[in-house]
């Protein structure tokens, strides 16, 4: 399945929001990726059209088994990529930010040698 750069961050911060606090607003979207709440409410409503996520009567927001399967594919690259480019020496933060970027334009079969790599040779993501 292909979905554009700008839905896989949202539904990686969906991912790591939950994580991180339990659960997700759009106020925390927008805060997490820097973007409007108008903004999040759109890419919300496209969301829970196509199945990505539901909203509670609260306003909270789960990922779907769907959704769930992006999210934890792209949080899966960015760890990994990371991981890579600090075991070369890359800063973390840099490593991070870089890995944000690569995560999806990197092919399948690069990934899995990275993944491969990381794996074999102990290094922690």
């Amino acid at each position: 399945m292909i979905i554009k750069e700008s839905a896989e961050n949202y539904l990686e911060s969906i991912l790591v929001l939950k994580n991180k606090k339990g659960y997700v607003r759009s106020i925390d979207i927008a805060n997490e990726l820097s973007v409007t709440k108008p903004s999040v409410s759109v890419a919300m409503k496209h969301f829970r059209e196509e199945g990505y996520i539901v909203i509670g009567d609260d306003g909270g927001i789960t990922l779907t088994e769907k959704g769930l399967e992006i999210a934890e594919s792209v949080y899966d690259r960015h760890r990994t990529i990371a991981a890579a480019l600090m075991a070369i020496g890359v800063d973390e933060a840099t490593a991070y930010d870089d890995s944000c970027k690569i995560e999806h334009d990197i092919s399948d079969q690069t990934f899995q040698k990275l993944k491969e790599f990381i794996n074999k040779n102990g290094y922690n993501y």
